[in-house]
């Protein structure tokens, strides 16, 4: 099963940033975020925290949403 986590920062409904499962890494939509993708990307414990999450939550709930689908 092909399981995507993103995780999106807005401010003013404007997507600033974003960590997506499938990319590996931060991406920035705006100044700011490329900015702060920058700083995320270069912590590798920050994304070891990402992509654990993703085990952590979308791996744990899984079934929970396919059996409601």
């Amino acid at each position: 099963k092909d399981i995507q986590y993103i995780y999106s920062n807005y401010y003013n409904k404007l997507e600033i940033f974003r960590f997506d499962s499938n990319v590996g890494k931060y991406v920035g939509y705006t100044a700011y975020g490329v900015k702060n993708a920058e700083r995320f990307n270069s912590n590798p414990s920050e994304i070891a925290r990402r992509k654990a999450q993703r085990e952590t939550y979308c791996q744990h709930n899984i079934g929970v949403y396919y059996r409601t689908a």
